[in-house]
C-alpha cells in the first residue's frame, strides 16, 4: 500500500502520517500539491515536522511529486486501485465488506488524502476507482486527516 497526500498545509499532521504509515508498512509516501517535504530546499530536516514524526521520514519511502494528476494516471498504468479518502456522495465506508475482502492480500492500492479543509477536490475524486469515508456519529462531520489517515490504513491492512 502506498499514499499520496494532496495539500496537506500543516507540518505536525504530515509528521504524524510519517509516522503511522511506518508503524502500518506503508511502501511509500507522495507528497503532492503544497504537502511539505520532510526536507527543505538545502536537504535540511524540517524541525517542526521531524519532531513528530520521530525519524519515520528516514524509514518511510517518499517522494514530492508536483502533478497529482500525471501520478494517478501513473500508478493505475502500474496496476494500482486508487481509493481517495474523502466525504462525498459517491463514497462507502472504508470498513464495508468489499472493500476490506477485496483489499487485505492486494498489494497495489493508494490512498488519497487531501486537504485538512476542503479536501480534495471533483477532479480529482473523478480520477479515483472508489471513495471512502469513515462513518461518523456524533455532530462532528470528519476527523483530522492523520487521524483519518491512521483509522483507515489500520483498517484496510
Amino acid at each position: 500500500m502506498v499514499a499520496i497526500l494532496h495539500n496537506i498545509r500543516s507540518l505536525h499532521n504530515v509528521g504524524s502520517i510519517f509516522r503511522t504509515a511506518d508503524g502500518a508498512g506503508v511502501k511509500k509516501l507522495y507528497l503532492t500539491g503544497y504537502t511539505p517535504s520532510p526536507v527543505d530546499k538545502f536537504g535540511k530536516k524540517i524541525p517542526q515536522l521531524t519532531k513528530v514524526s520521530l525519524g519515520a521520514e528516514d524509514s518511510v519511502e517518499w517522494e514530492k511529486v508536483s502533478n497529482i494528476s500525471f501520478l494517478i494516471s501513473h500508478l493505475k498504468r502500474d496496476g494500482y486501485k486508487i481509493y481517495a479518502v474523502e466525504q462525498s456522495p459517491r463514497s462507502i465506508p472504508y470498513n464495508s465488506k468489499g472493500v476490506m475482502t477485496h483489499h487485505n492480500t492486494a498489494k497495489k492500492l493508494v490512498l488519497v488524502f487531501g486537504n485538512e479543509v476542503r479536501g480534495l477536490s471533483k477532479a480529482i475524486l473523478k480520477k479515483c476507482d472508489k471513495i471512502l469515508e469513515i462513518p461518523m456519529r456524533g455532530k462532528k462531520e470528519s476527523l483530522n486527516v492523520s487521524v483519518a489517515f491512521g483509522i483507515v490504513v489500520y483498517g484496510i491492512m
